[in-house]
């Protein structure tokens, strides 16, 4: 794509992995970017190397969005910076273990950043983005945001959690000229895996994609339009099923009747634990 000023991009985990690839993809695009993690010699490493070979101006702020001052720091960025004109959400914590294996006290983090921060983060942002009616929104979910049940389901929990969010902010902000992207991985080959306690050599080859053809692929969804990008999916008409069905279940979710009587008290409809079980056994092994 051309190289023209574009704005700046702020970019949320910014110094490795997939964030450090948007970094990289953006600023070849023509954006400014401020870089926000929480290592400062990570993220004066990555702004040198994307500065001297782009151009660009690279700025970065060290910040824990676990933490609340830090949170509050890169709010007020996001409210006061003008040239900002998108936001890439893609700071995260990761978890493997199952829910009686976990500590608890790790989950609240894992839902203090990637939901909490991510949301605060977008509250900060859209009001400016609306008022200048341009933006760009761009949330990292995960394939675990439609599968929680192969992993950690608390993990998996906050991912649904920004799918959904993406959900209601395309229908709030698509109108007003908001660009809103939720992004679907599945298993990436960056050190989010060892840092949620996985390991990547326990994974067949077949379900785990370099980071920079998931963030090329992503990005290619974003120029398409795509509000979920699936990076792995190979045909689309797959993810069209599921919203089509999503969207026919939409007006019969709540109505003045049971569905139907039942011998005792609960929902209208049954999931049968066979066909759970059987679903299981077709999903991968575990997917990120």
């Amino acid at each position: 794509m051309p190289n023209f000023p574009r704005g700046t991009a702020l970019i949320t985990g910014g110094s490795s992995g997939i964030g450090a690839l948007y970094a990289d993809r953006l600023a070849r695009r023509g954006y400014d970017l401020i870089l926000v993690a929480r290592s400062q010699d990570a993220l004066a490493r990555i702004s040198k190397d994307i500065a001297s070979s782009t151009g660009r101006i690279v700025k970065i702020v060290r910040a824990d969005l676990g933490q609340r001052h830090d949170l509050l720091k890169i709010e007020g960025i996001l409210r006061s910076d003008p040239s900002i004109t998108m936001l890439v959400n893609n700071a995260g914590v990761g978890a493997v273990e199952p829910l009686l294996m976990s500590d608890v006290e790790a989950m609240e983090r894992m839902i203090a950043i990637n939901v909490t921060a991510l949301t605060r983060l977008v509250y900060a942002v859209a009001p400016s983005f609306v008022a200048r009616e341009h933006g760009t929104i761009v949330n990292m979910a995960s394939a675990l945001g439609v599968a929680p049940e192969v992993l950690n389901g608390v993990y998996g929990a906050t991912k649904a959690f920004v799918i959904a969010l993406t959900f209601s902010l395309q229908k709030e902000l698509a109108e007003k000229n908001i660009r809103i992207q939720a992004v679907l991985p599945g298993a990436v080959e960056t050190p989010f895996w060892e840092a949620s306690g996985g390991s990547l050599d326990r994974l067949p080859d077949q379900i785990v994609m370099k980071a920079e053809d998931a963030v090329d692929a992503a990005l290619a969804g974003l120029d398409m339009g795509e509000l979920i990008t699936l990076p792995s999916v190979p045909d689309i008409g797959d993810w069209n099923a599921y919203e089509a069905a999503r969207q026919k279940l939409m007006p019969n979710l709540s109505r003045n009747v049971p569905a139907r009587s039942l011998p005792v008290a609960g929902a209208g409809v049954l999931i049968s634990r066979t066909t759970t079980n059987k679903r299981d056994q077709r999903c991968p092994t575990a997917i990120s």
